[in-house]
C-alpha cells in the first residue's frame, strides 16, 4: 500500500502522512492492525485529525474500531489530537508515559506554554487539544508490554528530548517506534537531526537513550518525522554525532557571548548548510526547518546550557 498518504512499512504497519499544514512527509502516524486490534501510534495534532480519520478509513478501517491510541510523548505534534480521537473511537484506550498523564488530562499548562512560543499561529499549526478522560488512560511504566492482537510492544523510558518520552519496541518484528528521541529524518535523507525544543533537553540523558535504542538491534526505525529507515545503526550514530556536535558548538557560542537571537540565526545557517551538504537540495533543508524551526531548537539548547551551568 503506497498512495502518497498511506505507506506499508511492515506487515500490519501502515504509515500515515498527516499532511500537516498541507506539507508532505512532515508528521506521521502509524496504524497497527493485528488480530482484531487496531492501534494508532502518535495521533498527531488536532489540526490534522480529519486527515488522520480519513486515512484510517482509506486503509480499510473504521476509526470507531480503534482499540489503542499510543503516544510516544505529549508534545502537540504527537498527542494534540488524542482527546478528540478518543471521542471518535469510544472503545479505545490511550497509553502514555507516567509523566505525561497530567498534561493529557488537563492540557492547560501545555497549551499556555505552547501559546507563548507560537502566539496567534497556535490554531493554524496545532488546532484544538481537548482533555483526555483519566479513566480512558493507561499508564505504561518502563518495560511494560502492550499486546495488540498477537503483537507485543514494549515501552521504553527514553528521556533526552522530553522527560515524558517512550519509544516502543516490537522485538519479534524488529520494529522501533522512536517518536522524537530517534531524531528527525525526512524522506530517507542521509541526515538525522536532533529536535531540541525547550524545556526538557538533556544531552547526557539523550545519549543514554540512544545507547538503549542501539542495543535493541532493531531492523526498522520508525520516527514520527518521518517514516521508516532500515539502516538503524547508522541512523542512531548520525543522530548522536550531531547531538554532540550541536551541544558543543552551542556551548562555545554562548561562552563567546552570543545571546539567544544570535544563537538562533547561527544555528539556522549551520543546520541549513548541513542538510545541503548531506542531501544537496534546498527543498530538503526547508523541509527540516519546517519540521522543527531553528529558533525553537536554539531555545532548547540555550535553556539546556543555562540549566546546566
Amino acid at each position: 500500500m503506497d498512495d502518497g498518504v498511506l505507506h506499508t512499512e511492515a506487515p500490519g504497519v501502515v504509515r500515515i502522512d498527516l499532511r500537516w499544514r498541507g506539507l508532505e512527509k512532515q508528521v506521521a502516524s502509524y496504524l497497527v492492525a493485528d488480530g482484531g486490534d487496531l492501534a494508532v501510534v502518535d495521533c498527531g495534532p488536532g489540526s490534522t485529525l480529519g486527515n488522520l480519520l480519513g486515512a484510517i478509513r482509506a486503509a480499510g478501517h473504521d476509526p470507531a474500531a480503534l482499540t489503542h491510541v499510543i503516544v510516544t510523548h505529549v508534545h502537540l505534534d504527537h498527542a494534540g489530537a488524542a482527546g478528540a480521537l478518543l471521542q471518535a473511537a469510544p472503545s479505545a484506550r490511550l497509553y502514555v508515559h507516567p509523566r505525561g498523564v497530567k498534561h493529557l488530562a488537563d492540557p492547560g499548562r501545555l497549551l499556555t506554554s505552547a501559546a507563548r512560543i507560537y502566539g496567534d499561529r497556535m490554531e493554524d499549526l496545532w488546532g484544538t487539544m481537548i482533555p483526555v478522560p483519566e479513566d480512558r488512560m493507561e499508564v505504561l511504566h518502563d518495560g511494560a508490554e502492550l499486546r495488540i492482537g498477537g503483537r507485543t510492544l514494549r515501552a521504553l523510558d527514553t528521556p533526552g528530548h522530553a522527560v515524558h518520552h517512550h519509544a516502543y519496541h516490537d522485538p519479534e518484528a524488529g520494529l522501533l517506534f522512536s517518536g522524537d528521541v530517534g531524531g528527525i529524518r525526512l524522506d530517507g535523507a542521509p541526515y538525522v537531526r536532533p529536535p531540541t525544543p525547550p524545556p526538557d533537553i538533556d544531552v547526557a540523558g539523550w545519549r543514554r537513550s540512544i545507547a538503549r535504542l542501539r542495543a535493541l538491534g532493531a531492523r526498522l526505525i520508525l520516527p514520527t518525522h518521518f517514516g521508516g529507515a532500515a539502516d538503524v545503526a547508522w541512523h542512531l550514530d548520525d543522530l548522536e554525532a550531531r547531538l554532540v556536535d550541536w551541544a558543543g558548538w552551542s556551548s562555545r557560542q554562548l561562552a563567546a557571548g552570543a545571546e539567544l537571537a544570535e544563537l538562533s540565526d547561527s544555528l539556522r545557517t549551520k543546520a541549513h548548510a548541513e542538510v545541503l551538504a548531506a542531501s544537496g537540495t534546498a527543498a530538503m533543508a526547508q523541509g527540516y526547518e519546517a519540521a522543527v524551526p531553528s529558533d525553537m531548537m536554539a531555545a532548547g539548547l540555550y535553556r539546556f546550557h543555562n540549566r546546566s551551568a
